[in-house]
């Protein structure tokens, strides 16, 4: 099914977030995936409110939550809380900077690699409401002193209930072949992040089937995986426009359906 990650319409969001989900669910959304939970910016009591607000403003719009991005505070029962509110049952930690203790750096550092695949995996084994999972970007793949990737050691040293989130457009600009880490990940792979484009940090993202990322071919291996998200980082389109075109992509290939 298709969801929409809210990063994508950002800056829209913080000038008018009723109307802006009020027009993603006008393109044909009926679920997004918000970021920004967990925050260690806020207390617990401001993540809270922030997400009661949300949850008012994605009701009033008739939009419902596939996951989250978030922080992973001290305590995961507090991001549980917040979860529960949205009435999403799995939550991503979309960089290593969002654990206390841990920067882009970790994955070419194999001790603190480690460490953050126990913090990561201790945190998913203790939550009780709640799925934890990683989202990846490019860095991930560093190459580490004994010839394997950043990646391949952090899924191998982490708990087996961590899931993941396969950022596509960001394997391929690590190098990565899509379909084989997905292979590699089984069945912990369970949303897939989609978007098209030269596949570089910083360059904008195009409409799927203009760029490097074969998006298809990737979705014909992947008929398990349950979340399919559009999401865009850059781009010199209307963000709008992009995502209703890649979302109708999708939908008209049969890869995936609105709901």
């Amino acid at each position: 099914m298709l969801s929409v990650q809210l990063y994508s319409v950002r800056d829209q969001l913080a000038a008018d977030r009723p109307a802006t989900l009020a027009r993603l669910a006008a393109i044909g959304f009926r679920h997004v995936e918000p970021f920004g939970l967990g925050s260690p910016d806020r207390t617990s009591a401001e993540r809270l409110a922030a997400a009661r607000s949300l949850r008012a403003d994605l009701d009033a719009a008739g939009l419902a939550v596939s996951a989250v991005h978030a922080g992973l505070p001290g305590d995961i029962a507090e991001l549980e809380e917040e979860c529960a509110v949205l009435g999403a049952d799995t939550a991503f930690i979309p960089h290593p900077r969002l654990v206390r203790g841990f920067g882009e750096e970790t994955f070419a550092d194999p001790g603190q690699l480690d460490a953050f695949a126990e913090t990561l995996g201790a945190a998913a084994e203790s939550a009780v409401s709640l799925r934890l999972g990683y989202h990846n970007h490019w860095f991930e793949w560093a190459r580490l002193p004994d010839g394997t990737t950043g990646y391949d050691r952090f899924w191998r040293r982490t708990s087996a209930r961590l899931l993941a989130e396969l950022d596509v457009y960001w394997a391929v600009a690590a190098g990565a072949d899509p379909a084989s880490v997905l292979a590699e990940l089984g069945d912990r792979a369970v949303a897939l992040h989609l978007k098209d484009g030269p596949a570089e940090p910083g360059a904008p993202q195009t409409p799927i089937g203009t760029g490097r990322v074969d998006v298809r071919g990737v979705l014909a291996g992947s008929s398990s995986i349950r979340w399919h998200v559009v999401e865009i980082d850059t781009a010199d389109l209307d963000p709008f426009d992009l995502l209703a075109t890649n979302a109708a992509t999708l939908v008209s290939d049969g890869r995936t359906t609105w709901s």
